[in-house]
């Protein structure tokens, strides 16, 4: 089965892949908007401190949250390598910063594996599923459970 096969196949899921904490983590690429270079946020007294403070994305104000540090990962150095990822959940918008995008991935259906419950506090489950590619395993990201509730991202 060839590439476009895969992609063209209604049970798979599309998915952009990326690193964060040096660890792989997706999310489905039909919430993705579009993906930007690193650009300095500015910072907003009293947000959660996985929030690196908001851009100007052609008029509109853009919450961008740090991802490792929402996951709780190490949080290493802002590079100019960093990636923004713009994602679009509802009637939400906001900026993931990621370390880099790894690839667009056809995932069949039937290779999600639900995440073992390993959460203690239930709120805090934020990988919907777990795939192998190429021998690494990618997290899939619950998007609804990363972004901040409506009106958190500043006070």
């Amino acid at each position: 089965m060839t590439n476009n096969e895969k992609l063209a196949d209604a049970s798979s899921i599309e998915l952009l892949s990326f690193r964060v904490g040096g660890q792989d983590y997706s999310v489905d690429i039909m919430s993705v908007r579009e993906i930007r270079g690193s650009a300095k946020a500015t910072s907003l007294p009293h947000a959660p401190s996985f929030v690196k403070g908001v851009i100007n994305l052609r008029g509109t104000v853009l919450p961008i949250i740090d991802l490792s540090a929402r996951l709780g990962l190490e949080t290493g150095q802002d590079t100019e390598r960093n990636v923004i990822i713009v994602v679009d959940l509802e009637s939400r918008t906001a900026g993931l910063m990621v370390d880099a995008v790894s690839d667009i991935l056809a995932i069949p259906a039937e290779e999600m594996q639900t995440p073992p419950d390993l959460a203690a506090d239930e709120s805090r489950t934020f990988v919907s599923a777990l795939t192998i590619v190429d021998g690494r395993m990618i997290r899939i990201l619950d998007l609804e459970a990363v972004m901040p509730p409506q009106g958190e991202e500043a006070a």
